[in-house]
Order: structure tokens, then sequence, then C-alpha cells
């Protein structure tokens, strides 16, 4: 059982320079705290997310962390050029000797994606060439490759990824027509569905890794997230974690609002942090309240990676900080120690 960290970056109250500085002090937190990985969303045009040049942010990352694993979740991989973005990665797990986690997709947003004068019908096909570009790209000294949206022709690949044949790859997944094809390239994956929903996907996956001739204990991390405030009561938990989601899913929101549309349907969030903690999707509370939802999200999901928000809205970087405080001492070793 491994915990991770997720991070919308989703802009609070604080000037941005300080808003990066309180988020890189978070970051150091969990690297000392053991935390297996941290995960940054990219997003475009809209206050969730104020990190939409993830290599740039994790670049600051690596330098203030020296065993967090870091990777985006996702790389929108259609607003990239696919060769500058596969050097970009190479630097990135050099400069973090092998800590970086590379997640890919094709993006939630088709409004994101107009806004940088893609056709959001055309970009799944975009995702499979680029994906496609950067695995050939990182294990071939020399890149061709001829599709309907990139065409190259014998270019050097100067860099190579510091893990070989390439960083672990990550995969934000909702159905289970995709887990073939996870399981055949050793993808990490993590959902956004309920108890049961993702109970589902994990007894496919590992239905699928068995049989493809694996070893079940080498079968990849399987994760959801999950909003995380802790206090030394659930009143003052509460408290915080009411505003926090407030301003959190209004910023979510703030793109389908403005433009008269309807997030898909696994990423609607209820109205209140009350209902999303009813839906199983959020816990505030004392460390012995948070553990014992999170086990029980574990144990209903059959996880064996957990992804943590512990920094959402208008919280401050203080109210961030006491929250992995007391859970680091009072909540992490019992879900890492626990046996499925």
């Amino acid at each position: 059982m491994k915990l991770g960290v997720f991070d919308h970056m989703d802009r609070g109250l604080a000037p941005l320079d300080q808003f990066f500085e309180e988020r890189l002090k978070l970051v150091e937190a969990y690297d000392k705290a053991g935390f297996y990985g941290y995960h940054v969303a990219e997003h475009h045009a809209t206050p969730l997310g104020v990190a939409p040049s993830p290599g740039v942010w994790l670049a600051a990352v690596a330098q203030r962390t020296t065993q967090l694993r870091m990777g985006a979740l996702v790389y929108l991989l259609p607003l990239y050029h696919p060769i500058k973005l596969l050097e970009e990665i190479c630097m990135l797990d050099q400069l973090s000797k092998g800590r970086l986690m590379l997640g890919v997709g094709r993006g939630i947003s088709p409004i994101e994606l107009r806004y940088y004068g893609l056709d959001p019908e055309k970009t799944p096909a975009m995702y499979a060439e680029a994906l496609e570009i950067l695995l050939r790209g990182m294990t071939q000294s020399e890149l061709t490759f001829h599709g309907e949206h990139y065409h190259y022709d014998a270019v050097p690949m100067e860099m190579t990824p510091y893990q070989t044949p390439h960083p672990p790859l990550w995969y934000g997944l909702g159905r289970k027509e995709a887990i073939p094809w996870a399981a055949k390239h050793r993808v990490n994956i993590v959902g956004n569905l309920g108890g049961a929903g993702m109970r589902a996907l994990t007894d496919a996956y590992r239905d699928e890794w068995e049989a493809q001739g694996n070893d079940p204990a080498d079968i990849p991390l399987m994760g959801t997230g999950r909003h995380v405030v802790v206090a030394e009561t659930d009143k003052e938990a509460l408290e915080i974690a009411r505003h926090g989601y407030g301003k959190w899913r209004e910023s979510f929101l703030k793109l389908w609002i403005q433009h008269n549309q309807m997030p898909v349907a696994h990423a609607v969030f209820p109205p209140t942090f009350e209902e999303a903690e009813a839906q199983g999707r959020a816990i505030a509370g004392t460390p012995e309240k948070v553990r014992a939802f999170l086990q029980k999200t574990v144990d209903e999901a059959g996880l064996n990676y957990l992804l943590c928000r512990f920094a959402f809205g208008d919280m401050t970087g203080e109210e961030s900080l006491a929250s992995v405080d007391l859970f680091t001492r009072k909540v992490m070793p019992d879900l890492m120690d626990a046996k499925r």
C-alpha cells in the first residue's frame, strides 16, 4: 500500500509568488513524510490550474525534494509538439535522478482544447500518435514516424531518460475497455469513481494482469483521489474543508458554467463538502475519523494506492501544513502498514 498526493494547483487568495512558495514548502513536507508520489494536474485558462506548464513546476519540485516521485497527471499530449515534450520529459527524469512519473492523456475539457485551436474530435488520434512518438523516442537513437498528425524522418534522439526504457506510465482510467492496454504497457491507473465503480476496475485489472501471465505481486499501482483535511477536532477540520472546497469547486466549474456546459459525468462534484463526504469523495475530521474513512475507501475499492488532496481552494499554507503533519504522524503509519 502506497500513499500519494494529487494537486490541482487551483488558485487561492494569496498572490501567485506566495502561492508557489507555500506549495513548495508543502511538497518538502510530503518528501520528508515519505509519500510515494506527487501528481500535478494540467489545466489552462482557468483558476483550477495555475501550473499550466507542469514541467516548469516539476523542475522546481525536483530541486526541493530528494525521494518524492513526481509527475503530471496528466500531460495533455495534443497540446504539445511531441519531440519538444519528449526532450522535456528526459530532462526532468535526469534532473530528478529517475523520479519522474509520466502521466498521459488527451484532456478532460473540450473548452480548454479549443482555446488552443484544437478540434476535440481529433485529439484522441493526436494523443495516440503522440504517445507512440514519446515511447519510441525514449528507446531509439533516431526517430522516424509517419502518422495522420505527425511526421518525422531520422530525427536524432540526443536526450535520453534516466529510467529505462522510460519513466513509468500513468493514466486516468474510468472504463474497463482500456484495461487490456493498461496491463500490456504496465500502466499505473487513477480513477475518479466511487467505491463500487473503482472495485470493478481494480478487479478487472487484476484479472487481466494475471491473464497476461504477470506476477500478481508486480501489478502496477491502482488508485483514486480524495479531499482530506485533518485537525484536532471534527469541527475545526470541517470549517477548513468547507471554505476550501467551496472555492475549489468554483474554480473547477468556472469554464463549464461560463460556456453553459456540464462537465463529464465522473467529474461532477456535489455543491457542499458535507455532500462530497457523504458520497465518499472527501473526509474532514480527527486523525481517527480520517484513518477509518480512508481504510474503508482502500478496502472497498481494492486499491494499492491512495492520493490525497491536502491543499485546495482558499486553504492557507499553514492550514494545509498542519493537516499534513497530523496525517503523517497519526494516520499514515497505520494505512501503510495495513495488510491486504
